[in-house]
């Protein structure tokens, strides 16, 4: 049976505590009867204090990632009696430990995000792998102490900077919910008879793509990419895309999709190129399924891009 797991994400003194506690004294999400296990990772300015709490909520803790292991987790659940686990992350550790130690049974219903917004930038500026880490499979965004002069366009910024489909909501120093309504238009008209990929919106491109490929499927685009040969690959198909940074040169990947039909050019992996083409969704060897096929009716060679890396930012 499947154990449903609230997790929590954001740094210190960004509120977590706060709203978790609101969230469980919430008689919509505790009934009072089921039995829930809160578990903290780091200590902040406000403590749980379990007698505001039912005799159904348990809590535990741990202070070193390295402890967090699949079978103290399932340890704390038996010894609890938990049906729903809700945990509180430290914004210091990368996502992956939590993610690789969950128990079997253990399914992660929703992640939130809670921050302060008075330091939002900050953290964005000075540790932008950690907020990337945790903003990225965030499934909402809840920027707390907002106030009249709080600049919403560049918080609302640095979310749609990692991810397209975060729900973002903005909390004032009353307790008063608001939630984002700022247009998030794509820099490009995807409704163009031939979409043109400038070659700053690249990563855009390439995120919104993969996450909603129906808006694409059968358009006709044009865009600039780097050629990877691929062995798996049938003659004359290749590769094209951009290498592409989400927070820092770490993390730098290359991205990019099936193209079909080199035309009259003798291509070279590295070779940089301007393709023109209807993407389909089809199925491809280098991707062993179904995934974006470029078939493409004009191809040129070009010069790199003054900026090589695309970036969201």
């Amino acid at each position: 049976m499947e154990t449903p797991v609230y997790l929590f994400t954001g740094f210190l003194e960004g509120g977590k505590t706060s709203f978790i506690t609101e969230t469980m004294k919430d008689p919509n999400f505790n009934d009072g009867k089921r039995k829930y296990l809160v578990i903290s990772c780091e200590e902040g300015e406000i403590e749980y204090s379990p007698e505001d709490f039912g005799d159904n909520v348990h809590f535990a803790s741990f202070d070193d990632e390295q402890k967090i292991t699949p079978d103290r987790l399932s340890a704390m659940q038996k010894r609890a009696g938990a049906e729903i686990i809700v945990v509180e992350y430290n914004g210091m550790w990368m996502l992956d430990r939590f993610y690789n130690a969950l128990p079997e049974s253990w399914l992660v219903y929703q992640e939130i995000f809670v921050c302060d917004a008075t330091t939002a930038e900050i953290y964005n500026a000075n540790m932008r792998q950690l907020m990337v880490d945790k903003l990225t499979s965030s499934e909402m965004v809840v920027f707390n102490r907002t106030t009249p002069g709080t600049d919403k366009m560049a918080l609302h910024k640095i979310v749609r900077g990692i991810s397209r489909k975060a729900n973002i909501c903005y909390e004032d120093t009353n307790g008063e919910i608001e939630f984002d309504q700022i247009e998030d238009p794509l820099p490009y008209d995807v409704e163009a008879d031939l979409i043109e990929i400038k070659d700053e919106d690249f990563a855009i491109f390439y995120r919104d793509m993969t996450e909603d490929f129906a808006k694409y499927n059968g358009k006709k685009l044009r865009f600039k990419g780097i050629v990877a040969l691929d062995a798996s690959l049938p003659r004359g198909s290749f590769a094209i895309g951009r290498h592409i940074m989400t927070c820092c040169a770490d993390d730098i990947a290359y991205r990019g999709v099936v193209a079909k039909s080199t035309g009259s050019l003798n291509l070279k992996t590295r070779d940089w190129v301007i393709v023109e083409g209807k993407i389909l969704e089809e199925y491809s060897s280098l991707y062993q399924a179904r995934g974006p096929v470029l078939t493409v009716t004009k191809i040129e060679k070009a010069e790199k891009p003054e900026q090589e890396v695309a970036t969201f930012y």
